[in-house]
């Protein structure tokens, strides 16, 4: 066991952003740049953790822990591939339609799992391209070539066929031709593929679509305020690790006075506030340990510390308020939550680094743990994963308290501004975006 001081030091946030973003650096495949869904061997490549990836290695450049020239090459890579791996109908092609596999194959790049066609975490892939042509904006051929193969990608995803001849988009599709029969209604990590789909060069979506997924927001009353819930966490994160929402309101919100960072401001609080309050007795929940989002835990009836009996969950969405909770939490929470409530954060750390040093895993947060559940030490059960999703928005969260990267590279970018004109935001660096343009 370490001692305290070797605990903090251990949990220190420069540390810590370094070794997630090693996640990306590790867990890549050099043929094909893709990068893999978890540290597991044999983890296939996750789409969206690629995006990730693609954002990260900016923040790489400029922390100094990798050359210019090695995070293009990277960039490249996966751009390449991307760019010329096979688009069609066939089971085991990468995408179609210019959306891609959830989960592929991370040396051959074909389909994985029997996923769907995601559109959602295609979205997190144009994301993670569009962001690095923002950063590779030099004149020499690689940077340039980047900024050509990203437009390229972005222009083929056909957002209006991802309709279905509905009013939103769909969650997906499966080969040989057919849509999941949801689709993306209410607050959710869509509000990014709605920008991208609204700003998009080609086949973009019409503003009416967007006003269709908003129309199924979820208000409650919170402390006087008008609150759009969400229960898990990561629904308000993902979103804005791209996306500078401070003082940007789309009509929902402005027409109740607030806006998306505001609001993720109260949902960490209403997370803070059900775990001191920790209705279901579980254990370690309180002021500074809390963080309620997707993650994997164990799945059945188990005996917990205290003897009680309870129905863990497996791989699901908890959340709070109103959401599921069987004592598994996630640890990145607080790192995540750094540019809303950075003292909340900080205290998360201390605190876990003061009690919870098993909560690393080769330095990284693990995707989960479960005090309530008898284990080794005071984390009760932890995850065996280390989840790319997971270091990547750790990775960008940080950068964005220290430094705002990723926000000023995407208020760069013409198609993010449009998708968000054309959804109807307006306010913070949009409004002074106009002002300086005259």
């Amino acid at each position: 066991m370490l001692e305290p001081a070797e605990n903090i030091e251990q949990f220190q946030i420069d540390r810590l952003q370094e070794e997630a973003f090693g996640y990306f650096v590790e867990h890549s495949d050099p043929a094909t740049g893709l990068i893999a869904d978890t540290a597991l061997p044999g983890a296939p490549a996750s789409i969206a953790a690629t995006g990730f990836g693609l954002s990260c290695y900016s923040v790489g450049v400029e922390r100094g822990w990798l050359t210019r020239r090695d995070a293009a090459r990277r960039v490249l890579t996966a751009l390449r591939f991307l760019d010329q791996s096979p688009q069609s109908r066939h089971r085991q092609a990468t995408g179609y339609r210019g959306f891609y596999y959830h989960f592929l194959d991370l040396r051959t790049g074909e389909r994985a799992w029997q996923s769907e066609l995601s559109t959602v975490d295609t979205a997190l892939l144009i994301a993670g391209c569009l962001t690095a042509a923002a950063y590779f904006s030099g004149t020499d051929a690689d940077e340039c070539e980047i900024r050509a193969l990203a437009d390229r990608i972005y222009a083929r995803v056909d957002w209006r066929w991802a309709l279905n001849r509905g009013d939103t988009l769909t969650m997906g599709w499966r080969p040989p031709g057919r849509f999941l029969k949801h689709r993306w209604r209410g607050y959710s990590e869509a509000l990014l593929l709605y920008v991208l789909a609204l700003g998009a060069p080609e086949h973009a979506i019409e503003p009416q679509h967007y006003a269709a997924f908003a129309e199924g927001y979820d208000w409650i009353p919170v402390a006087g305020e008008t609150h759009l819930h969400a229960a898990p966490l990561f629904i308000h994160l993902f979103p804005q690790a791209w996306l500078d929402l401070r003082g940007l309101g789309d009509r929902p919100m402005r027409a109740r006075g607030t806006d998306y960072f505001k609001n993720t401001r109260r949902a960490i609080a209403l997370q803070r506030d059900h775990a001191r309050s920790n209705p279901g007795g579980f254990a370690g929940y309180g002021e500074h340990l809390w963080g309620l989002s997707a993650c994997h835990a164990p799945r059945g009836r188990r005996r917990l510390r205290d003897g009680r009996w309870q129905w863990l969950l497996g791989y699901a969405n908890r959340g709070a308020p109103f959401g599921l909770d069987d004592g598994t939490l996630v640890p990145w929470a607080a790192l995540a939550c750094l540019p809303f409530e950075p003292e909340a954060a900080h205290a998360a750390l201390t605190h876990m680094a003061a009690g919870y040093p098993g909560l690393l895993n080769k330095g990284r947060f693990a995707g989960g743990f479960n005090p309530s559940l008898g284990g080794g030490g005071p984390e009760g059960w932890i995850d065996e994963r280390v989840v790319g999703l997971d270091q990547g928005l750790v990775v960008m969260m940080i950068e964005n308290w220290r430094s705002g990267l990723a926000w000023t590279l995407t208020r760069t970018i013409p198609a993010i501004r449009l998708g968000l004109k054309r959804a109807g935001f307006d306010g913070g660096w949009l409004r002074e975006t106009e002002a300086a343009c005259g």
